[in-house]
């Protein structure tokens, strides 16, 4: 099989986006399935870093296709804004290079205002969206009163209905979140009509690519975005994006059969963080959450927030791994950790006065559990130049080995760095080696 799924295992900025460029050495195709440009990746390549929000991280392997999928939604100025940015970094980003699906979902102008008014309007209740309207939007698919890349080929017959969805936003933002704010419909035209411009020559169909490329047994990448404990379906509600981030979102938001699922690799941090709101059983308030969030670079690549920080949970963990039916686990950023003393994993929660193995669905019940923690002798020795998996400290090899039993699945990749070959094999990692 030559396909690849490659998502978060956590609450996401894991490190996917590094491993996505890394593993598509050999890739022809790489694919955006789901979210929009509220997910970042960032890739050092050679001393150079560079963030992506909507194209995928193949972008900076030359012979590499990147499709985004019918499954993502897209702010058409903000991708102008991406493509800009790259073609300034020496990166031209052509039709033969980029494919958009024509099925995929537009966020206009009223869908961030109505994302920031809601926020505003719950106040302390509010759940830490990153105002960029992605949710608003995927609503307005599930309404079917959204906008289509595809639509834009006739803004004429598209003009009554842009009129009519500002018209009902406006009064919602009014009259329902009593918002001072109301979008002019001039803004949103002139958007759609630089978005039609410039995009709709990289417009078609990523199902029918995809399906021959698999024909022709061709590899794929498939990349996901934010991670699995923040699945719209399966996550910490409300709390959690508004797509499907685990492996199965790959069927829908690419229009591909499951037979053409090869390999699943779930991305966990050596520790966890969060973003936002939401539940955190392993989180820390003191010095140590400082320290890790400093030695790792903790803050979003799109917003600049400081990333809650925590150990890692087994127990998390493992729920991910089941819920996306991962072959293996990809553990970034082992460097962050070294020189601790000790360094706790969570093998259990205990709720109510019973030890449980699960992560509870209702979300007071999760916010409510305490951790168990197994403890594990740290390293001090500086990992970041290791380059194979005996070039480890043995304490840093018991402590993957550790969360690999406690998570019931392999550990194939360890992270010891930002840059693109600070990655290490271990003796599983068959399938990623023979992919490459």
């Amino acid at each position: 099989m030559s396909s690849l799924v490659v998502i978060g295992a956590q609450w996401g900025d894991e490190g996917k986006g590094k491993l996505v460029d890394y593993l598509s050495a050999n890739a022809r195709y790489v694919v955006r399935f789901q979210g929009g440009n509220n997910a970042g990746h960032t890739l050092v390549v050679g001393g150079v870093t560079t963030k992506l929000r909507l194209i995928p991280s193949g972008i900076l392997r030359p012979d590499t296709k990147c499709l985004i999928g019918a499954g993502v939604v897209v702010d058409g100025l903000r991708l102008i804004d991406e493509l800009n940015e790259l073609k300034s970094a020496g990166i031209e980003v052509t039709p033969e290079r980029l494919l958009i699906d024509e099925n995929i979902e537009l966020v206009l102008e009223y869908h961030r205002a109505v994302d920031l008014a809601r926020e505003e309007y719950k106040g302390e209740n509010k759940i830490g969206t990153t105002g960029r309207g992605i949710g608003p939007c995927y609503e307005d698919r599930a309404a079917r009163s959204g906008v289509r890349l595809c639509e834009l080929r006739d803004l004429n017959r598209l003009r009554p209905k842009i009129e009519e969805n500002v018209k009902q936003k406006n009064l919602y933002l009014k009259h329902v979140l009593n918002s001072s704010v109301q979008v002019p419909f001039e803004g949103v035209w002139s958007a759609l009509e630089a978005t039609a411009h410039a995009l709709l020559p990289y417009a078609g169909g990523v199902s029918t690519v995809l399906n021959e490329a698999f024909a022709r047994e061709e590899r794929v990448v498939f990349e996901g975005a934010q991670a699995a404990l923040l699945d719209l379906t399966f996550g910490s509600v409300p709390y959690v994006t508004s797509s499907n981030t685990i492996a199965g979102g790959v069927l829908t938001g690419c229009g591909i059969g499951p037979k053409h699922i090869g390999y699943v690799l779930g991305v966990a941090k050596a520790y966890c963080t969060r973003v936002g709101e939401g539940p955190f059983p392993t989180e820390l308030h003191d010095d140590l959450a400082e320290t890790i969030r400093t030695r790792g670079g903790e803050f979003g690549t799109n917003t600049g927030r400081p990333r809650r920080c925590g150990w890692m949970d087994a127990v998390a963990l493992r729920y991910a791994v089941k819920l996306s039916g991962v072959d293996s686990l990809a553990i970034t950023k082992l460097d962050v950790l070294a020189g601790l003393e000790k360094i706790r994993i969570c093998h259990r929660y205990r709720l109510h006065g019973e030890k449980i193995q699960h992560v509870p669905a209702y979300l007071h019940d999760f916010a409510s559990v305490t951790p168990e923690y197994v403890e594990l002798e740290g390293w001090d020795s500086d990992i970041k130049h290791a380059t194979k998996w005996h070039h480890l400290p043995a304490s840093a090899r018991l402590y993957l080995n550790a969360i690999a039993e406690l998570c019931e699945c392999p550990v194939s990749i360890a992270g010891v760095g930002a840059e693109r070959e600070s990655t290490i094999f271990s003796s599983s990692a068959d399938f990623l080696r023979n992919f490459m």
